[in-house]
């Protein structure tokens, strides 16, 4: 950028996309007054936005972009602590994190488009439904375990991905298998109660790898939501306790657990 170079306000206004009203605006309040002015002999000509002015205008908008009031904008850029560079850097910060959002958003969408794929007319319903899991996986499990859940399940060999086809079957299984314990009278101390919590194990295991972490987030969402994929967890409660119960009794660890 030449040092030379002047800009109009309303040649400075196309050249970065903002308005010629915000530009007007930034001046009126001190933030960004333009330093020069064409030559007049009146004194009368257009007053002219500068090279330095260009790189004031760059750190006013990082700063925005940073969650930066005008008036917090003003009063960082004239105090003492104001460096430049370290406006870039937190704003290289930001872009940095952002895009790791966006990927984070394409992994999602990407997902939602093969379960569109494989549907025949995609409803409302589907919409909806896929919002509410999306929002709950995301609240319960951080970008990390995401991101490890989908390498496990993009690296599985047949013998995974046959568990992770047959898994729902597996859980309705062992649950339609404890309320019959459970309808029968079988205690969780009772011998014939191990298989069910070996059983628990197994298929928590083969979904979390044995990640403590993973267990932990598992764990939490299924005791705080009522509702997971179209599941009355609420109505599962007593037989996830008793589950517990044959667990401790029969010394069955959960991932993470000494």
């Amino acid at each position: 950028m030449s040092e030379r170079q002047r800009w109009k306000v309303g040649e400075l206004a196309a050249r970065t996309a903002l308005t010629v009203r915000t530009l007007h605006h930034y001046d009126a309040i001190g933030l960004l007054v333009p330093s020069d002015r064409s030559g007049s002999a009146h004194g009368s000509g257009h007053r002219l936005y500068t090279a330095a002015d260009v790189t004031r205008l760059h750190q006013i908008l990082c700063l925005k972009q940073l969650g930066f009031s005008l008036e917090q904008v003003r009063e960082y850029m004239t105090g003492d602590a104001y460096d430049p560079r370290e406006v870039v850097r937190l704003h290289l910060a930001n872009v940095r994190r952002r895009a790791a959002e966006l990927d984070r958003l394409g992994d999602r969408l990407q997902s939602l488009s093969e379960m569109l794929d494989a549907a025949d007319a995609p409803s409302a319903d589907t919409f909806l439904e896929t919002i509410e899991v999306m929002s709950m996986i995301e609240k319960y499990y951080t970008p990390e375990q995401l991101k490890q859940i989908e390498d496990r399940r993009n690296s599985a060999g047949p013998e995974l991905q046959a568990a992770i086809a047959t898994g729902p079957q597996m859980w309705a299984d062992l649950f339609a298998d404890v309320r019959a314990a459970m309808e029968a009278g079988v205690g969780p101390g009772d011998e014939k109660a191990r298989p069910l919590g070996e059983r628990w194990l197994a298929l928590v295991t083969g979904f979390t790898g044995g990640d403590p972490g993973l267990f932990a987030s598992l764990r939490a969402m299924y005791q705080n939501e009522d509702n997971v994929r179209g599941m009355d967890v609420k109505a599962m409660r007593p037989l996830n306790e008793y589950l517990e119960k044959v667990r401790a009794a029969h010394g069955v660890r959960h991932p993470g657990e000494l």
